[in-house]
């Protein structure tokens, strides 16, 4: 009894191997599950060249914004925050390919390093962020500044205790966003030797193998996807009232 399961596998196998080698509608799915830990460990290269840039572009856009509203509200120092956006605007226009090529000359380090595409990345953050932070802090009801203002908070106080919790959920919005834009950015490093999941559109293309492309495509499309739910996540355990209010 117990060599018929072992019979009846051994019998099957033969029959099985092609189904699980042969092609799914133009895709290789041989290929692909002999190549999945490749993929992940393109993947996992993928995230640590995404993950610092968009943190650090936090950190930077947002006291970056905050100073820009600041300055907006005054007639004179209005034109100051103005070219910060404009700079930043300039930044974002900034051809992605031609930022990697030119940062390495600038910074001094190997074109190779991905040191490289995590400052281009968190150049593109910055400048994506900026002017969503500059107009979060300025939907900020002027009234409860000046409460806080008459409680004792001084400017920086302010800015942590009333002024970024308010603002939180439009600066969410726009890391999400971030978070986006430079999980796709980072594929275009591939084409200066750093490894990305761009590695495989590049091969692809130049080999015609579509299923490499296919690889790619959904590998970035999922590390788009998890990051956007850990930034969610985040979201919730800092900002719990947005989700007992179901925002």
């Amino acid at each position: 009894m117990t060599a018929a399961p072992a019979t009846a596998a051994a019998t099957l196998a033969p029959a099985l191997a092609p189904a699980l080698t042969r092609d799914v509608a133009g895709v290789d799915v041989g290929w692909l599950r002999t190549n999945a830990g490749s993929v992940a460990e393109l993947a996992w290269d993928h995230v640590l060249l995404c993950v610092p840039a968009v943190v650090l572009s936090f950190l930077v856009a947002v006291p970056l914004g905050w100073g820009v509203h600041r300055l907006g509200r005054r007639r004179r120092t209005a034109v100051v925050g103005t070219g910060v956006l404009a700079v930043t605007g300039l930044v974002y226009a900034v051809p992605s390919l031609a930022l990697f090529v030119i940062l390495p000359y600038i910074m001094g380090v190997s074109i190779l390093s991905p040191l490289n595409v995590v400052v281009a990345l968190l150049l593109y953050g910055v400048a994506l962020l900026v002017r969503v932070a500059a107009e979060a802090f300025a939907t900020v009801d002027a009234d409860l500044r000046d409460a806080a203002v008459a409680v004792g908070h001084s400017g920086w106080g302010r800015f942590v205790a009333v002024e970024l919790p308010l603002a939180g959920p439009a600066l969410l919005t726009g890391v999400r966003v971030v978070s986006a834009s430079t999980v796709s950015l980072a594929s275009v490093g591939s084409l200066i030797g750093v490894s990305t999941l761009g590695d495989l559109f590049t091969r692809g293309f130049q080999r015609g193998f579509p299923t490499q492309v296919l690889a790619g495509v959904v590998g970035v499309v999922a590390v788009a996807v998890v990051l956007d739910l850990v930034l969610v996540g985040v979201g919730r355990v800092l900002m719990p009232w947005r989700s007992r209010a179901g925002v």
